[in-house]
């Protein structure tokens, strides 16, 4: 059987992402902060898990955390990083930006380079990453949260292009959510949610993604012709 992590499997897409894998018999390994719902998530597992609570943000325990799991569970096949968060900030607070900064930013390349070192290693592998949609455009609300998206777009674009020079048997698939109804879209302006989906159906994608080793995938498909309208625009038509 392959194996599998899931950082950030406490909710929203990480979770349904977990779930997906496991019903395609992956043995998978669950992670995230909140370890009463990484044992409820494993309870409704009936395939083999293994649980670890990793908070991204205190980098160096989840760096030694996650290379943890990887020998408990005995190998590792797949990574998905799912963590991340938004905070709305108007009045530029640096404690909220660096929340964000910390999981989005600082916790997503903390878990890309364990998985990649093990995966160079072994010299095969796949790290799927959640970016977003708000990666290519811009906002006052949650300026911060767009910025590190872009950040997770063009890293695991540059791990990419290292793999291939390489010649390494890695893979590297960009995963860009449009609207998809979790906890974290419950603040959002709902006069502004279209084209949403459920994280049932991302993760139902993801999963397709992964077996067809896409390099880039649009949650739903049919935010590609947005995303590639929103390029055309200048910047001052790009805010989100």
């Amino acid at each position: 059987m392959k194996r599998a992590i899931v950082i950030g499997a406490t909710s929203g897409i990480g979770k349904e992402t977990a779930k997906k894998l496991a019903e395609n018999d992956y043995i998978v390994g669950l992670t995230g902060r909140r370890e009463d719902r990484l044992m409820e998530l494993q309870k409704s597992i009936i395939t083999k898990t293994f649980i670890k609570r990793i908070d991204v943000c205190r980098t160096d325990d989840a760096i030694e955390l996650l290379k943890e799991l990887i020998f408990e569970m005995g190998g590792l096949d797949l990574i998905v990083i799912c963590s991340g968060i938004v905070r709305p900030n108007y009045e530029v607070n640096w404690d909220k930006e660096k929340e964000t900064i910390n999981t989005n930013v600082l916790g997503f390349t903390a878990m890309a380079d364990v998985a990649s070192q093990y995966f160079i290693n072994q010299n095969h592998g796949h790290i799927v990453g959640l970016s977003s949609m708000s990666s290519i455009t811009y906002s006052d609300r949650t300026n911060a949260y767009c910025a590190s998206k872009a950040f997770v777009s063009s890293y695991l674009r540059g791990l990419r292009i290292l793999f291939n020079k390489s010649n390494k048997n890695i893979y590297v698939t960009e995963v860009l959510p449009g609207w998809v109804y979790t906890e974290m879209t419950q603040s959002a302006d709902m006069s502004k949610v279209f084209w949403a989906s459920t994280a049932t159906n991302a993760a139902d994608q993801i999963y397709d993604a992964i077996i067809n080793k896409k390099k880039k995938i649009y949650v739903s498909r049919r935010w590609r012709i947005l995303a590639w309208c929103i390029n055309m625009l200048p910047e001052g038509l790009r805010v989100k």
